[in-house]
C-alpha cells in the first residue's frame, strides 16, 4: 500500500468525510474542532465544538453530525506518540453534535439516553432511513472502565434509543451493504461483532451483555480494532486450526448436511427449503477432484444438479 501525506500538524485527527471539492472535513479530538483540509494541504476551522469531538458523518441534510466523547486528558509520550488518556476535570458527559457546514453553527442533539448520560461517543453511520447508529466506548482511567453501547438515533433530536449493552470498548461502527447488519469492532478485545437489523434502532437480539451475535476474532498477539468500514464485493477468509468446524460450515451452506444445533443463514435467510433459490448464487470448490469416482457420470451429474435445486 502506497500512502502520501497530504497535510500534517493536526492535532489527533478522527473520522475523515471525503467531499465532493477534493476537500476532507475531519475532526481533530485534542483541538476541539471539526476542520476541512484542503487540497492542497491547508486548514480551515469550521466549528469549535469543545469536549472531544471523535468521529463524524454527513447527515442526509447536508450537515456535519459529530460523535464527542467529552474531552481526554493527554500524555505526549517520548517516542513521540501522543495519547489519549482518561477525561479533563471540566468533563460531564459526552453528546452527539451537529454542525452547518455553511454557517459553522453547531447544536447539541443528545448527551443522554433514558435517564442515563452518553459516556464517550465515538464512531457513526448513517442509514437508509435518515437516521444514525453510534457506539458509546465509555470512559476510562486507571482504576476503571464503562462498559459501552451501541445506539440508534434521529437528526432531529426527537429520538435516541439504547440497541445493545454491555460492550468492551465498541469502536468503529458500519453497516452491511444491504443494510441488513450492523458490525461493530471492539478496540481492546480485538472482536468483531455483527448484529442482524430488525427495524430503525433494533436488532434481532435483545439489548443486554447475554445476547449473543455473530462474532469474529479475537486477533492473535496485542492487535486494537479501531474504525471499519464494509464495501460491497468484499471476500471474507475462513480461518481455523484443522477441526474447528471450516469444513461443516461451508457443507452446511451448500446443502450437504444440516446443523446438529442453532440455526445457519444463507443471505439472511434460515437454512432449509427456503434457501434453494439462494444456493444458486453459491459455487463450491472442493479440495479434491470435484467428482466421485464411486458414483457414474450420469449419478455425479445428477448429484451436483440436485445441490443447485
Amino acid at each position: 500500500m502506497n500512502l502520501t501525506c497530504v497535510t500534517e500538524n493536526l492535532q489527533f485527527p478522527e473520522g475523515p468525510i471525503a467531499m465532493a471539492d477534493g476537500s476532507v472535513v475531519l475532526v481533530e479530538i485534542r483541538r476541539q474542532t471539526l476542520t476541512r483540509v484542503k487540497p492542497d494541504g491547508a486548514h480551515e476551522i469550521i466549528a469549535k465544538l469543545g469536549g472531544g469531538p471523535n468521529g463524524a458523518a454527513v447527515g442526509p441534510d447536508g450537515k456535519v453530525y459529530v460523535c464527542n466523547n467529552g474531552g481526554f486528558q493527554w500524555i505526549d509520550r517520548e517516542d513521540g506518540m501522543t495519547a489519549p488518556h482518561g477525561y479533563p476535570a471540566e468533563y460531564v458527559s459526552g453528546s452527539i453534535q451537529s454542525v452547518d457546514l455553511a454557517t459553522g453553527a453547531v447544536a447539541t442533539l443528545y448527551t443522554a439516553c433514558g435517564g442515563r448520560s452518553l459516556r464517550g461517543p465515538n464512531d457513526i453511520v448513517f442509514d437508509k432511513d435518515g437516521g444514525f447508529w453510534f457506539t458509546d466506548l465509555g470512559k476510562s482511567d486507571h482504576e476503571k472502565m464503562d462498559m459501552g453501547c451501541v445506539y440508534y438515533a434521529k437528526t432531529d433530536g426527537s429520538m435516541i434509543k439504547r440497541a445493545r449493552d454491555g460492550m468492551i470498548s465498541p469502536n468503529g461502527i458500519g453497516l452491511s451493504p444491504d443494510q441488513k447488519t450492523a458490525w461493530v469492532a471492539e478496540t481492546y478485545t480485538g472482536r468483531l461483532w455483527g448484529f442482524e437489523i430488525t427495524g430503525p434502532g433494533e436488532f434481532a437480539v435483545p439489548a443486554d451483555v447475554w445476547s449473543p451475535g455473530t462474532v469474529l476474532g479475537p486477533l492473535p498477539g496485542y492487535q486494537l480494532f479501531d474504525s471499519l468500514a464494509v464495501e460491497a464485493g468484499e471476500l471474507f477468509g475462513l480461518l481455523g486450526p484443522n477441526g474447528a468446524g471450516k469444513t461443516t460450515l461451508l457443507a452446511i451452506l451448500a446443502g450437504l448436511s444440516g446443523p446438529s444445533s442453532g440455526a445457519a443463514k444463507l443471505f439472511g435467510q434460515p437454512f432449509g427449503p427456503a434457501t434453494r433459490s439462494a444456493r444458486h448464487a453459491v459455487g463450491l470448490a472442493t479440495q479434491d477432484l470435484a467428482i466421485y469416482p464411486e458414483l457414474t457420470a450420469r449419478e455425479n451429474l445428477r448429484f451436483f444438479g440436485r445441490l443447485y435445486g
